[in-house]
């Protein structure tokens, strides 16, 4: 698979929560950050949200808003209104005056991903993603927010099964949309896929993980010396390219302990390590503990709480 899907695979991103938000009126609200990914497509109206410190950002009609971890962010109907404390919950929220038509409508909720390589594999993506709707209509990204848009105001059968895999869809057309927009973004994988040469060499790695890479052959493959690939690499993925090649090993070995299908010699062999022992010590050094006791300490453990 290309690095992407590798990626989505081992994170395995499910819609855990998926609930209708609306507001009428003037209304604030403020949150606690937690680490789950967090997720919001506007299907009427607009609203602003404030992540953290930053500059209220509007989100209208047929935008996406992607938080691969949630900071601390309020949600109100205009900048600069009084926000109350507030908590997430699972069911539908409204904002502001209870009665009449809302002004403002969306569907936003939290993505479950396997919680042991959340935090590396996170780390290299940007931390917020802002679709809006004039950049993604008339594209695949803006025909499936129109297909989920239909969905939630419909009531067919199997409508929350559908609304599930619509919002499945939608993340990893996110992350697609955000390699081929050449949009700026922060260091990480996304931006490393966005670079000819560093997307020949991020293939190249998920290709075989079991290679004996080294800079020299990954600057051939790039096709630059070796000391400007190893610039360019740091500076567009934010780390070495050895670095990253040892993440992703250990990143795959994390599931695989987890599953307990296979032996250390297997995982040692599928990952390019010479020996299981090469393999354990590699991967203590790393993680501060043995592969046996991380298997036997871990489980799954997916987000809960709902996010905007």
């Amino acid at each position: 698979m290309d690095p992407l899907s590798d990626i989505v695979a081992l994170l395995r991103p499910r819609a855990a929560i998926a609930k209708p938000i609306s507001g009428r009126g003037q209304w604030g609200v403020r949150y606690r950050s937690y680490d789950a990914p967090g997720f919001t497509v506007v299907l009427t109206g607009e609203a602003w949200v404030t992540l953290g410190d930053r500059k209220p950002l509007r989100i209208a009609e047929g935008d996406f808003l992607l938080l691969p971890t949630t900071p601390a962010f309020s949600l109100c109907s205009e900048p600069d209104v009084p926000c109350i404390p507030a908590e997430p919950l699972a069911e539908a929220v409204r904002h502001g005056e209870q009665q009449g038509e809302p002004d403002f409508a969306a569907l936003g909720g939290s993505f479950s991903i396997e919680s042991v390589n959340a935090p590396l594999l996170l780390a290299l993506l940007p931390d917020v993603f802002h679709i809006p709707a004039s950049a993604g209509r008339g594209t695949r990204f803006g025909r499936v927010v129109e297909l989920l848009s239909e969905e939630c105001a419909a009531d067919y059968p199997g409508k929350e099964l559908i609304i599930q895999r619509l919002l499945e869809t939608l993340l990893v057309e996110a992350l697609r949309w955000d390699i081929i927009g050449n949009n700026a973004a922060s260091t990480g994988l996304l931006n490393g896929l966005r670079d000819p040469a560093m997307a020949r060499v991020l293939r190249a790695i998920h290709e075989d993980v079991r290679a004996r890479w080294t800079v020299a052959d990954l600057a051939g493959i790039a096709g630059m010396s070796r000391s400007g690939f190893a610039a360019r690499f740091n500076e567009v993925v934010g780390c070495a390219p050895i670095e990253y090649l040892a993440r992703w090993r250990i990143a795959i070995a994390k599931q695989a302990l987890l599953s307990g299908a296979k032996s250390l010699d297997r995982i040692a062999d599928e990952i390019g390590y010479e020996s299981a022992s090469a393999f354990s010590t590699a991967f203590s050094k790393r993680l501060g503990c043995s592969p046996g006791r991380f298997a036997r300490m871990h489980v799954s453990d997916r987000p809960r709480m709902p996010a905007i």
